[in-house]
């Protein structure tokens, strides 16, 4: 297959290990994802952040619980908030920077199953653009 023609599906797909749900430096979360898992779990959003996150520089990041994972990870349920889950996770792993730093696949994919390696890295652009356009249409 041409590298031209390759999609989302062709160079990653979920095998629902959670392994992305465990540190990697942090889960940021914006305004909008605070208020929406604010909502969806019966938290008041003015104490989400002090509840809920911790800081990586001076942005909020979901607080790891004692098993190294997002609080909201349960090993028998998976994601406690995949309905409202994070911009970050909605995203993952087609996240931006791989746009200006295509090299960082293949790390990312050292850390998860379900990514290929080695993929060219005008591919990856192209693919992590147009996923990228795609889940910010489906947000406004």
């Amino acid at each position: 297959m041409d590298s031209n023609d390759k999609t989302a599906g062709d160079i990653f797909e979920c095998q629902l290990c959670g392994d992305c749900c465990n540190g990697f430096g942090g889960t940021y979360v914006t305004d909008q994802d605070i208020l929406k898992i604010a909502a969806f779990i019966n938290a008041d959003p003015t104490t989400f952040v002090e509840t809920y996150c911790d800081y990586s520089g001076s942005r909020p990041v979901l607080t790891l619980g004692a098993n190294g994972a997002c609080v909201f990870f349960d090993t028998k349920k998976q994601c406690t908030i995949h309905p409202v889950k994070p911009y970050m996770c909605r995203a993952w792993p087609f996240i931006k920077t791989i746009i200006k730093n295509p090299e960082n696949w293949n790390a990312m994919a050292s850390a998860c199953p379900g990514i290929k390696k080695d993929i060219p890295h005008d591919t990856l652009q192209r693919i992590v653009t147009l996923e990228s356009q795609q889940l910010d249409q489906s947000l406004s």
